[in-house]
């Protein structure tokens, strides 16, 4: 027997809809990369979304066809987001960060066949435009005033003119909820990257799945400013989790340093914001620099890779923003985890707190992992035992796009889990660690080693900016710790001073066997470390002997 109720699909136009119908004049606000603010409401949104699709049907676009985006945080990227999809078109989001070549290769793997892009993309879009095996239309997301009078891509259209010559008479089509709605590209550091297709079921489960209390905990209260790029696995889902809530939005555009952020937050009211790491630490060097305080930012989510504790600290302790540190990935949505304390966690004292916080977090309902030995087998959760990480749910990668023939799931584990990669603990409360990935542990006579921990305490240094920490080769153990270190400007350290800092925090057996100084440390174009380039420079180091 099965139950009686309404059998209507899970589709992304259906937050529009909600949106437009129950807080309409909820505001958006956008800095544009014309260097203006711009604000306009929900039914402004819903009202060009319509525009939007009809435009795509105008240009061609068939459904399950895909449009690509160049684009920063911005309402005309977000009326491609409702728009796209809720026309059954498959929204991509490129990573403008990434090499063009791998920007072209990507294009073509997902045969995308309009390439919107913003102002600040324009010379990249030009000098490859020619390269595009399948991109037919090119729209550069400005008004007519900002058009180039001159440009080498033929044919360039104005968003402003596509929008205003199509109709906002569009009813949204109801199809299957498992249709494909967005795609987003992994950043690999090996080979070239591959896609992750998300679903319309899977993109609204997961904006519920963020939106609980245990997790970013939204609401119709908040104002939302994701600094997470719409181009990074769809800004964490924020842009629909906000209009599901029905939050105000508030977009940076391309300025992300740490002065506009921190200008953007006051004069919005912003309570909520999400990013990784290294964009936090720009604001919290300006916020510290100048002697401020964040008068409305209540909390806010950091992932993307290890939140060091000294940023926890910083956050919480100096300024009263509640840091959400979290895990996940573009395979996941992206979220898995949420560090919120349970009952009870917040009458311990500030040290046994900071020790729960420093951790990735618990499952939200919709993921469910375990970690595993090498043979496959499940190990207990008692928080220190490390394995591979697995995690399965209905937001989670069953195959890579157009790799349907790559097996993902090894059989060792059972059937339907994703191996994440990363090696971690999980404690008898549910709290998960990321203790290395699976390709960075150090593996020093059998025994592995957390880079990550290492790094977290040589960034806790008040001299140090970004630390990194790899293995080097070693004649007797195989593998040894080489921490990588970069000063914060103007400030300086020793090694000594660096190797002070792990007293009593790590094993002996765990210290650094070198510490090497260096003007920088590359990040991807997500923000994290990229640990294979250094391993690649410091392949043939030799650590001194003892």
């Amino acid at each position: 027997m099965q139950g009686q109720m309404m059998n209507q699909p899970l589709l992304i136009s259906s937050l529009l809809v909600h949106a437009e119908r129950h807080h309409g004049n909820q505001e958006i606000v956008s800095r544009r990369t014309e260097g203006d603010i711009h604000r306009y409401s929900y039914r402004d949104l819903a009202e060009r979304a319509r525009r939007m699709a009809n435009a795509l049907e105008r240009l061609g676009v068939g459904f399950a066809q895909r449009v690509g985006t160049l684009a920063w945080n911005g309402y005309r990227h977000l009326e491609l987001y409702y728009g796209a999809s809720g026309a059954g078109v498959v929204l991509h989001t490129l990573n403008p960060r990434l090499h063009p070549d791998q920007l072209v290769w990507i294009a073509d793997d997902a045969e995308d066949q309009v390439m919107f892009f913003d102002l600040t993309f324009l010379p990249l879009i030009e000098a490859t435009a020619s390269r595009f095996r399948t991109v037919r239309h090119f729209v550069l997301m400005a008004d007519r005033a900002a058009m180039p009078k001159d440009s080498a891509i033929p044919g360039l259209i104005c968003y402003e003119d596509l929008l205003e010559q199509a109709s906002d008479d569009y009813d949204w089509p109801m199809f299957d909820e498992n249709t494909a709605s967005s795609l987003c590209y992994t950043s690999g550091t090996t080979g070239n990257p591959k896609g992750v297709l998300y679903s319309h079921r899977s993109t609204i489960l997961h904006a519920y799945g963020s939106a609980l209390p245990d997790s970013c905990g939204l609401s119709a209260r908040d104002v939302v400013l994701p600094v997470v790029p719409m181009f990074h696995v769809n800004a964490w889902g924020t842009p629909y989790a906000a209009l599901m809530v029905g939050a105000k939005l508030v977009f940076p555009g391309p300025a992300l340093d740490g002065k506009s952020l921190y200008d953007l937050f006051e004069a919005e009211g912003v309570t909520f914001s999400a990013g990784v790491p290294t964009v936090w630490q720009g604001l919290l060097a300006h916020v510290e620099e100048n002697g401020l305080q964040f008068s409305s930012m209540n909390r806010t989510v950091i992932g993307g890779s290890a939140c060091p504790p000294a940023m926890i600290e910083a956050f919480e302790g100096k300024y009263g923003v509640q840091v959400l540190h979290g895990w996940g990935m573009t395979e996941m949505s992206p979220l898995g985890t949420v560090c919120a304390l349970k009952p009870g966690q917040d009458r311990l004292s500030e040290d046994a707190q900071m020790r729960i916080k420093r951790k990735q977090g618990r499952a939200i309902f919709g993921v469910d992992m375990k970690i595993v030995d090498a043979e496959g087998a499940e190990l207990p959760w008692d928080g220190e035992t490390s394995g591979e990480l697995l995690v399965r749910g209905p937001w989670i990668l069953q195959s890579y796009f157009n790799r349907a023939d790559t097996p993902l799931i090894d059989d060792r584990a059972g059937l339907g889990w994703f191996p994440t990669g990363d090696v971690a603990t999980i404690d008898a409360d549910g709290f998960m660690q990321i203790t290395d990935r699976t390709k960075d542990v150090i593996k020093s006579g059998g025994e592995w080693i957390s880079s990550i921990d290492l790094e977290n305490i040589a960034m806790g240094h008040p001299a140090v900016a970004m630390a990194a920490c790899i293995a080097a080769h070693h004649p007797k153990w195989d593998e040894r710790p080489l921490l990588l270190v970069m000063p914060k400007p103007g400030k300086s350290v020793t090694r000594d001073e660096i190797l002070a800092c792990f007293d009593g925090r790590v094993p002996r057996w765990w210290l650094p066997d070198d510490v090497v100084f260096v003007d920088s440390i590359p990040l991807g174009a997500t923000g994290k470390m990229q640990k294979n380039k250094l391993r690649e420079t410091f392949r043939g180091y030799r650590l001194p002997t003892i």
